[in-house]
């Protein structure tokens, strides 16, 4: 509930900015590359790319204001990335329209008809009604592969990586967080903003004076610093009215279910950090029938979905701020770089190595964080340390293997839906084609198997209520002491009516 001053909420909030920028900047990379690439305009590109941070700072302001209320910000999810792709690859043509524009138009319909469903499930209180069988148990190892299923990200692991300029930025980051933050208290609330700034500026240097080379990953290139249009205002239906299928839509509702799992995850790591009790069923239902209206809106913007995001709960963890005010500073910020292309240009010359070492101090916290969790568990017990580590385990290597399964059909030419796993893996084996029976299922469970906090969170799910085991040794007891109560939490709509109450004076009766 702090409001830090203006000044000091504006840079805090930017600096939230800063810690979503890679992944709502390769989400739409990713889909334009899927459209078609070069088929696509570069100003229509431009003005998708602005549109992802309109919806993302609109969802925010939503969620944070009329939403769950947490901290916690909104942006382009990587769990709807394979339906998307899988359905602009296999969209129909239209007449008289681009391919691209074609294309986006179906994956807009999807979008919006699986956020629809999301709505129904959120405000219907079907998350929420979960809640009850939850424990310490099984939520540790879902926050943790929050963080460890980032761990293989091209912007970290890959092999032309400029590993200098990542390890200056994380070494600026460790410094003004860990080491001169009892100095100053600008270390102490900015280390995030400072590292990648400092880390920004050297790759610039060496770059203006030629020090680091064109094809370098730390090499900054000025010229795509100009813009087309000064200002341009992202509105719905900006590429056509979009087009319904229902093969799509169930599809993208793999994906939807998959994001509420992340989202579910996300929402214990941001009380947890906070230093607030876990969620309340109330609190989670009104936040996924949130997210459920936010991929609607985004569906009808023409961008590939919403929900919460992993990278600012570090943040949150590496400062100690938790103002609600200030990540809703950060949403205002993302509304104007996605309506000044310009201010989007300069973000987008942040280069890979310095989004790599923001990932992993970001990250790395939330692991930490997932596996505090277990403070509340006996871990003397077997039956505990037998779940943990094997749904930490199935978590990192089912997501691997459906990885390799689609890696491997990609180079036979064998993917033309963008569901390798129907033709490589499922559907090839007799006895799982004829129990599954159809191609639905198979999409559906291929999304969620390559989700990391799905395949965690259905193993640790199902063996912590099906292993015999006491409230007190599953950590239940504890768990429910310091889960907030429904009241706790009111909806807009409750608060709005109570100030009401408290404004109208009382009938006197004359």
């Amino acid at each position: 509930e702090d409001r830090p001053p203006l000044s000091r909420s504006l840079l805090l909030g930017i600096q939230h900015y800063l810690t979503m920028i890679g992944a709502n900047i390769a989400v739409p990379l990713i889909l334009i590359t899927a459209l078609g690439g070069d088929a696509m305009p570069a100003s229509a590109q431009a003005k998708f790319i602005g549109t992802f941070f309109v919806v993302s700072g609109v969802a925010t302001l939503a969620q944070t204001t009329l939403g769950n209320r947490y901290p916690i910000v909104q942006g382009a999810p990587f769990s709807m990335l394979a339906p998307a792709i899988a359905i602009v690859t296999a969209a129909p043509m239209l007449e008289g329209m681009a391919g691209w524009e074609a294309k986006l138009l179906f994956l807009q319909g999807a979008i919006i008809t699986a956020g629809g469903a999301e709505v129904i499930i959120g405000y219907l209180g079907l998350v929420g009604k979960i809640r009850e069988y939850l424990s310490p148990v099984v939520v540790a190892p879902v926050v943790a592969l929050i963080g460890l299923s980032l761990f293989s990200t091209g912007d970290i692991t890959s092999a032309t990586n400029n590993w200098y300029l990542l390890g200056v930025t994380l070494l600026l980051i460790v410094v003004f967080s860990q080491y001169l933050d009892r100095v100053s208290r600008v270390f102490d609330l900015y280390p995030v903003l400072l590292g990648i700034v400092g880390a920004w500026l050297l790759a610039a240097v060496g770059s203006w004076f030629g020090l680091v080379p064109s094809g370098d990953p730390a090499a900054i290139d000025f010229t795509e610093l100009t813009a087309e249009q000064l200002v341009y205002v992202p509105h719905p239906f900006q590429w056509g009215m979009p087009q319904f299928e229902l093969s799509f839509a169930i599809g993208m509702f793999a994906g939807v279910l998959a994001s509420i799992i992340e989202s579910f995850a996300d929402y214990h790591a941001v009380a947890r950090i906070s230093g607030v009790g876990a969620p309340s069923k109330r609190r989670i239902n009104h936040g996924i029938g949130m997210e459920g209206l936010a991929n609607v809106f985004a569906g009808l913007m023409g961008t590939g979905g919403s929900t919460s995001y992993s990278e600012n709960i570090g943040a949150i963890g590496l400062t100690g701020v938790a103002s609600r005010f200030v990540v809703q500073i950060g949403a205002v910020a993302m509304l104007i770089v996605g309506v000044i292309p310009v201010f989007g240009r300069v973000i987008a010359t942040i280069p890979g190595p310095i989004v790599g070492g923001l990932y992993i101090a970001m990250f790395g916290q939330i692991v930490a964080v997932g596996l505090s969790n277990l403070k509340y568990v006996d871990l003397d017990s077997s039956r505990n340390l037998f779940i943990i580590g094997i749904a930490l385990f199935a978590g990192m290597a089912i997501p691997a293997y459906v990885g390799n399964v689609d890696a491997a059909a990609a180079s036979m030419d064998a993917v033309d839906s963008g569901y390798a796993l129907l033709r490589t893996g499922l559907t090839d084996v007799p006895l799982v084609g004829s129990v599954l029976g159809t191609e639905i299922v198979s999409r559906t469970i291929y999304i969620i198997a390559g989700v990391h906090m799905a395949v965690g969170g259905i193993v640790a799910f199902v063996l912590d209520n099906t292993v015999p085991g006491t409230r007190e040794e599953r950590g239940l007891v504890a768990w429910e002491e310091m889960t907030e109560s429904d009241d706790e939490f009111s909806s807009a709509v409750e608060r709005a009516s109570d100030r009401l109450g408290r404004e109208r004076p009382p009938f006197s009766g004359d």
